[in-house]
């Protein structure tokens, strides 16, 4: 189906060229499943949209290498065979959805015109056919959801559009980067469940990027290992799995999430404290644009975090972790009780506001998404000490931002650096130190390591851990991944549809759950961690 030989990509980065792939060379036959794995920047996805030609023109080159899709040869053909070829044959789900998606068109235009560039439908053909696809990667009230536009769906929701579009046009070779990276585990299985069916039913080839081994495991038969833009190992999943011979291999198969929070005095000082808080949404209908409803984003939350204490926030997509965040900053309209160092929140004006902010922070989940493409890291940095006023002169503040580059190990050389030069984990420690120069007491961590790879997402947990320790931090942590939860967390609160349906200590809740929804989200974890192939008897 496709063969990659010798392929090298270079870019031009003003006068300097970088080698991003050297040398790469692999095959995908019909049906087969190829996992390509590696730290970010090894030069995973670059080999990926360089299949499709989607690198930008005039900075990206090739000085050597083949790519032939079906006995075509892909390097250096014309652009009409391109646009052909894409979305028809082969068809890519990006990693992140957010910028992948068109925030100026609804759902139902972005995934429609796929349809109607390749196939000869008419609009309530693609109209019918687009809601058709959207129940098919099971999005929560599809029909409604065709005139929303992507900054109203959740993380989980905008990659299941994604997906949709990929798989519109029942193509030949399905490239997913990272498909599952902003999913939660119940989701996760399911997703990876719904593409091994169609690629069974339609004898679609997969080129799988990921860093998570348990989903390649889960799901490949063949995987290529990447370093530096080089393939150092490749062969059969279970050869790599359980007999690899190159070193960075045995490196990726042992970096887990090992830690774990230190003991708590449960008696310390409460940070944050909310009593039955709830989001609600309204919902307008008719012409006059009546009240007719209420989505319940979040209802009726109570939850206490402590000094050096995690609070870690579990649930699928949409189910109001993140909104709960924000509702806990102040950032979006709540009701109920907020409790911050003792000070009620709720009622205060945004001035009186203002000067908390400072005390409280939060790291986003895409952390390309949330740092100004436009600002260096020095800037970025700085900007919420010029906001708060802290640090008299530039060479103070200048100070200020060195030091916390450290505190996150990263070289304070790397102030004058735009987002886009840094790997994931940089941006990430980036976002970190944003919020960690203002001396904060409170931190809500928005899915921090879901983006990354399983050895960076290590590195980053050991830091947020020392970090705690280290200023007696109190963190809301909210994420997908189980693992992560447990090695960070003292509590954990489970909700489903914005509702608490298990809340308790870490331990506890993971040996002895209750509820029917987090045995099910514990299970899911289990099966993808473990790596069990999936069968059709099972």
């Amino acid at each position: 189906m496709l063969t990659v030989n010798d392929l090298s990509v270079s870019f031009h980065v003003g006068e300097r060229v970088i080698e991003a792939v050297k040398h790469a060379s692999f095959s995908i036959d019909k049906g087969q499943t190829f996992a390509l794995v590696g730290e970010s920047g090894a030069g995973k996805s670059v080999t990926a949209l360089s299949i499709v030609r989607l690198l930008p023109r005039g900075k990206a080159f090739f000085p050597s290498g083949s790519i032939r899709f079906r006995e075509r040869e892909l390097m250096g053909a014309p652009d009409e065979t391109m646009r052909d070829v894409r979305g028809r044959e082969i068809s890519i789900i990006f990693q992140e959805p957010m910028t992948s998606l068109n925030p100026l068109h609804n759902i139902e235009k972005q995934v429609s015109e796929i349809l109607l560039l390749h196939q000869d439908m008419s609009a309530q053909q693609a109209r019918e056919k687009t809601l058709e696809l959207l129940k098919l990667v099971q999005l929560q009230e599809a029909e409604g959801r065709l005139n929303a536009f992507p900054h109203q769906l959740s993380g989980g929701q905008r990659q299941r559009v994604m997906i949709a579009m990929a798989l519109a046009n029942k193509p030949k070779l399905l490239i997913a980067d990272e498909p599952t990276t902003a999913l939660d585990v119940t989701i996760q299985a399911e997703i990876l469940a719904l593409i091994k069916d169609l690629q069974t039913e339609l004898t679609m080839s997969l080129l799988l990027i990921t860093h998570d081994l348990g989903i390649v495991r889960k799901m490949a038969d063949r995987v290529g290992v990447m370093k530096d833009g080089q393939i150092v190992e490749i062969g059969d999943v279970e050869q790599i799995f359980n007999n690899p011979t190159h070193e960075y291999t045995r490196y990726l198969l042992g970096s887990e999430p090992k830690g774990q929070p230190e003991s708590r005095d449960t008696e310390e000082d409460v940070v944050v404290k909310s009593e039955n808080l709830k989001v609600y949404y309204p919902i307008y209908k008719g012409v006059f644009r009546k009240v007719k409803g209420h989505i319940k984003a979040v209802d009726g939350l109570t939850v206490t975090i402590r000094e050096g204490g995690t609070v870690g926030l579990v649930g699928e997509s949409g189910s109001g972790k993140t909104t709960f965040g924000l509702a806990l900053l102040r950032l979006v309209s709540s009701k109920g009780s907020i409790l911050f160092t003792g000070e009620e929140l709720q009622g205060l004006k945004s001035k009186r506001v203002r000067p908390l902010r400072r005390e409280m922070q939060i790291v986003f989940q895409d952390p390309y998404e949330s740092l100004n493409p436009r600002f260096t890291v020095g800037q970025i940095i700085k900007e919420g000490l010029k906001v708060h006023r802290l640090g008299k002169t530039p060479q103070e503040r200048e100070k200020l931002v060195s030091e916390v580059l450290e505190e996150v190990e990263l070289d304070p050389a790397y102030i004058n650096r735009y987002p886009h030069e840094l790997s994931g984990g940089e941006r990430q420690r980036v976002s970190i130190a944003r919020a960690l120069v203002l001396k904060p007491r409170f931190l809500v961590l928005d899915e921090p390591t879901s983006a990354l790879d399983r050895s960076i997402q290590t590195q980053i947990i050991d830091l947020l851990l020392e970090l705690q320790h280290r200023h007696n931090l109190a963190y809301l942590f909210i994420s997908h991944d189980l693992r992560v939860v447990r090695a960070l967390s003292h509590e954990i609160i489970v909700i489903k549809d914005g509702i608490v349906v298990e809340q308790g200590p870490t331990e506890e809740v993971f040996r002895n759950p209750k509820d029917p929804y987090t045995k099910t989200l514990i299970k899911a974890a289990f099966e993808l961690e473990s790596g069990e192939k999936r069968n059709d008897s099972h």
